[in-house]
């Protein structure tokens, strides 16, 4: 997660969905969204390309407590890829280099992958990348014209939906695991194809729990709202805390259970799930925090908001 700290601004807590604009890079949207807010703590939940639009969560507060939970989940693309042309970056900013057959036969052909390559796979992940070899960025390398080898990940491709198609263009929906590369996974089927590929569009819509009719923030509305409403007109556009969790199981907890878990304690709580990671709520519902059921059924604290819990 991008994430900057430090003591000065304000405590704001909460998470807020922005819609990233194309040409920036995701940190230097978090700093401007962080000083629109003059939050004292703010951080993203996973890097969008400069060319890639949409969701992109900032987690203020105490919310950066719960944002490894969105960088680990599920992500939700739609992506429009280019037949005929491979380029240096795997999308349209990049050098072709490779050029290939674009026609009504290779977009069927495309079509017809989508069925292999859903579920389970292997991606070689793209030079142009933040992931390090030896200490440095691979994306440093490849702008000095060097490649080295990378080792194969395994990635899910929960589904692969055709949306549109013309002669040289197919748009697909995309629902992957976190560490997916989309600009790979579009050139490895375009090759199966019979062809090559780079990404020409690619808008992220939804993260997680949060999904395409979740309510996203440009930072124009950003500002607009800013101008007209203050810092309470933007405090209200964030979601809480536990919104990031809410597929989670939730676990009440009385007032004794409370102190020992804010002691590091392990408690046992009656009718609690038999397993796995759960929510917990104390005095009258407010969110305490993360917790995991252990296999003698006791549950244990994870990450716990701070006993103010403003959010």
């Amino acid at each position: 997660m991008g994430r900057r700290g430090g003591g000065k601004g304000r405590p704001v807590n909460g998470i807020l969905l922005l819609d990233k604009p194309a040409g920036l890079s995701s940190n230097a949207v978090l700093q401007q969204v962080k000083r629109l807010y003059r939050a004292r703590k703010a951080g993203h939940t996973g890097n969008l390309d400069p060319l890639a639009t949409g969701m992109l969560p900032i987690c203020f507060g105490q919310a950066t407590k719960v944002s490894a939970f969105l960088l680990d989940a599920a992500k939700y693309y739609r992506v429009t890829m280019k037949l005929g042309e491979q380029t240096a970056t795997g999308d349209a900013e990049g050098e072709v280099t490779v050029t290939g057959p674009a026609d009504a036969a290779v977009v069927e052909q495309v079509v017809a992958m989508l069925e292999p390559f859903q579920g389970e796979i292997e991606q070689i992940p793209p030079m142009y990348s933040a992931l390090k070899h030896k200490g440095e960025r691979l994306y440093k390398l490849a702008r000095e014209g060097r490649e080295v080898e990378r080792p194969p990940r395994r990635v899910t491709i929960h589904s692969l939906v055709l949306i549109d198609r013309d002669s040289d263009r197919v748009t697909l929906d995309v629902r992957c695991s976190k560490g997916t590369y989309v600009r790979t996974l579009i050139e490895d089927i375009a090759v199966a194809a019979g062809s090559c590929a780079h990404v020409a569009a690619l808008r992220r819509l939804g993260v997680g729990p949060y999904m395409e009719d979740a309510s996203m923030w440009t930072l124009d509305e950003l500002e607009a709202i800013a101008e007209a409403e203050g810092e309470a007109g933007l405090d209200r556009l964030c979601l809480p805390l536990d919104s990031a969790l809410r597929e989670w199981p939730e676990v009440e907890v009385t007032g004794d259970s409370a102190y020992y878990l804010r002691k590091g304690n392990p408690v046992l709580i009656p009718r609690s799930p038999a397993q796995g990671w759960v929510r917990l709520y104390e005095n009258a519902g407010r969110f305490m925090g993360m917790g995991e059921v252990l296999d003698d059924g006791r549950v244990a604290p994870r990450r716990l908001m701070s006993a103010a819990g403003e959010r």
